[in-house]
């Protein structure tokens, strides 16, 4: 009887258990639906519809104890795609980042040339606005040197002056006359802006002093032009006779001497071209690189 009674027990317990197994709380399920509508109204990073879990349940409800590995790898195939999906979506956006900081990078780069470019451009620019302000003050200074030669280009001065003695009635050079007038005339030689003023003396009176003073004048502006090639159009001769030597200021107020004998008074006069042909033949500047 025993037996019995507790066989009926074990049958009964038996068969409770799928109708326990099958019955779930309505607030779980109302749980469950809730989410997946919640799901799928959103969007997955991949673009597609997130997964669905399976709604119906088996004997042995969502999880089975006795499920067999095809069961399982069928059931978590969805899972690994979907993981793949994100690591090929990680690596696409990883290689799109990498590309757009590469571009970055790059455009960063030709700015800073372009700048180093504009640069090195302004300083150029500065190098030669500065020749070009040196230039400018040079020529203003020219110009002011040459308006200055030229308003004073009819003003000679005196530089070097010779006297050549001659004998009565001689009007033939001396040695000596002669070297005096090397050294007079042989700086000349090339130079620019300068006159010769030749004046002869000769004692006497009238017109045969006058032509005895010429005479002696003459040959001394003959030897200039045969052996020292001085232009006759520099050459300003004059017979002055028995005309009186000019006082010096120590015999101011004294009275005019009249010497004895001939003599030629030679004096070189010059302007200021030759300095004005000597600073425009100064090498220029070399120009900026």
């Amino acid at each position: 009887m025993k037996n019995r009674a507790v066989v009926a027990l074990f049958v009964a317990a038996l068969l409770s258990l799928p109708a326990l197994a099958q019955q779930q709380p309505a607030a779980s399920t109302s749980q469950d639906q809730s989410s997946q509508t919640a799901t799928s109204s959103g969007s997955s990073a991949t673009g597609k519809a997130p997964l669905q879990y399976e709604s119906r349940q088996g004997f042995w409800g969502k999880v089975n104890p006795f499920a067999r590995k095809k069961y399982v790898q069928r059931q978590t195939q969805p899972i690994r795609d979907r993981v793949n999906e994100l690591d090929e979506l990680t690596a696409a956006n990883t290689k799109m980042i990498k590309d757009v900081d590469s571009r970055a990078q790059q455009g960063i780069q030709m700015a800073s040339n372009k700048a180093s470019e504009a640069d090195q451009h302004a300083v150029d620019a500065g190098n030669k606005a500065t020749t070009a302000q040196e230039t400018a003050t040079k020529a203003n200074t020219r110009l002011t040197t040459v308006e200055g030669v030229v308003s004073n280009i009819d003003q000679y001065k005196s530089t070097n002056q010779t006297e050549i003695r001659f004998r009565p009635g001689q009007s033939v050079l001396s040695q000596n006359a002669k070297t005096a007038l090397d050294q007079m005339a042989e700086p000349l030689k090339g130079q620019h802006g300068y006159i010769v003023e030749v004046q002869g003396f000769s004692s006497g009176k009238g017109q045969e002093a006058i032509g005895t003073s010429r005479k002696m004048a003459d040959a001394v502006v003959r030897y200039l032009v045969e052996n020292h090639e001085i232009p006759v159009y520099r050459i300003y001769v004059l017979g002055m006779g028995n005309a009186p030597v000019q006082t010096t200021t120590a015999e101011a107020g004294q009275k005019p001497k009249r010497m004895s004998g001939g003599r030629v008074e030679v004096s070189l006069m010059k302007n200021d071209l030759e300095q004005l042909a000597s600073g425009s033949s100064a090498p220029a500047p070399a120009p900026a690189q």
